[in-house]
């Protein structure tokens, strides 16, 4: 009995220390990465990256390589702004001069990738294969749109406003919440030859080719049926939208394909 009673006191020994070690080890590896995201270094590139043809498109130092859109003079006054590494959308500020943020450059064939937030209950956007002309007043008459949305906002509950999706037109095609304001969400679009896939988070949110009949009939069948110049182009401008929600931006890089 005595020898029995040791053994069962010497396993209980072992497993208490091996869930103790497995816990100390679970420790450790939360514990590193959530270093390792703390002491990343944002808004700029890896060697690797480099040679991939990846490029930034924001310093995080200023606003170099972009405008508001039909109104390139006057940024500076606008409510776009570099904040901590991060374009800021003051968007609540009402002295500040209204409008979207644009690339100076149009893309064609690409793979685009960035990390965004929203204010509470926030709602904004990224437009692709914008076309800038007096012709047009803003940039959703011409650019299909990758929706951002702070889960809170009421949109969540409808399925072509959700955030990921294609604004208006399509649905998620797999499922994905954004994370909340105070999180960093990560968005990839990529286009090849009027072929697009939006990304949120890692999982596939959209998919469409712009050259279609499927993509005509679908346009025409919704919102934009009245907007002649809306996803037509495979080329244009990128563009931040300003939707009176606060909003930030890091980490936008592009490549092209």
């Amino acid at each position: 009995m005595a020898r029995n009673s040791f053994f069962i006191v010497l396993i209980t020994l072992i497993i208490g220390v091996s869930c103790k070690t497995d816990k100390n080890k679970k420790f450790q590896i939360v514990r590193s990465q959530e270093l390792a995201a703390r002491n990343k270094v944002h808004n700029q590139l890896l060697d690797i990256e480099k040679e991939q043809g990846w490029e930034l498109l924001f310093d995080g130092k200023t606003l170099t390589g972009w405008h508001l859109y039909n109104n390139p003079d006057s940024t500076r006054f606008s409510a776009w702004e570099v904040q901590d590494g991060r374009i800021f959308c003051n968007a609540t500020d009402e002295s500040k001069i209204f409008g979207d943020l644009v690339t100076d450059r149009a893309f064609e064939n690409y793979e685009l990738m960035f990390d965004w937030q929203m204010a509470l209950r926030g709602n904004g956007g990224v437009f692709i294969n914008v076309q800038e002309s007096p012709e047009y007043k803003a940039t959703y008459e011409t650019g299909p749109e990758y929706q951002l949305l702070e889960p809170a906002h009421m949109d969540n509950t409808t399925p072509l406003k959700r955030p990921g999706c294609l604004w208006g037109l399509s649905p998620q095609l797999n499922q994905v919440d954004a994370k909340p304001t105070g999180q960093w969400n990560t968005a990839k679009i990529v286009q090849k030859e009027g072929k697009i896939e939006f990304y949120l988070n890692g999982k596939l949110t959209a998919e469409e080719d712009f050259t279609s009949v499927d993509w005509t009939n679908k346009v025409n069948a919704s919102g934009f049926k009245d907007a002649p110049g809306f996803g037509k182009a495979t080329q244009g401008k990128i563009a931040l939208q300003n939707w009176y929600f606060e909003a930030w931006f890091r980490n936008i890089k592009i490549r092209e394909l």
